[in-house]
């Protein structure tokens, strides 16, 4: 599940409820932010050509800590730099910010733990151990599920999530609006 689309996919599952708890708008910011997010534990293959004796892959951007301290700073920021322009691109949902803060820090946190869930499930055996729990429990945790980088798990797993966000997108708003295909 190592694979880019992988986790990207991941990303788009776990960020599946948010189209249950906001608006159209809201809904995609959260799952863009979530899928991006996805990807942010792999920093981790950039910062350790700078920093090869203390970062590893599957090391520190790997655990459950990292992910959801880097949420909460990345959360900070967006809601900082963001807050007023998304209040007004949701039409409707309420962004202070302070709620911007939390919408923009839970994003970010999901995308962050599918990405160690993800790794979880792929071939312990050929990539470095993950210990997601560290510093408070020192085990590396993997199911051994998933061949590390199978086109046909990430593929799939990918169509799976956009068939889903599809499927949820066309029920929850059914093309009534005035740009919709077939209108004359």
């Amino acid at each position: 599940m190592v694979d880019v689309m992988g986790h990207v996919a991941m990303g788009l599952l776990w960020a599946i409820p948010a189209w249950f708890i906001w608006n159209d708008r809201a809904s995609l910011a959260f799952i863009g932010i979530a899928a991006v997010a996805a990807l942010l534990p792999d920093i981790d293959l950039f910062l350790s050509q700078w920093f090869p004796a203390a970062i590893h892959h599957h090391g520190i951007t790997h655990t459950v800590v990292a992910v959801l301290g880097a949420s909460v700073v990345a959360g900070a920021i967006t809601a900082a730099a963001f807050a007023g322009p998304f209040e007004r691109w949701t039409r409707g949902e309420r962004f202070d910010k302070r709620s911007a803060f939390v919408f923009a820090a839970v994003a970010y946190a999901v995308g962050g733990l599918s990405h160690i869930f993800a790794d979880m499930l792929s071939a312990p055996d050929l990539s470095t151990p993950i210990e997601p729990l560290w510093p408070f429990i020192r085990q590396s945790w993997g199911l051994d599920l998933i061949w590390y980088n199978s086109p046909w798990w990430n593929i799939g797993l990918l169509a799976v999530a956009l068939t889903i966000h599809g499927a949820i997108a066309v029920a929850a708003d059914p093309l009534d609006h005035p740009y919709r295909l077939g209108e004359a």
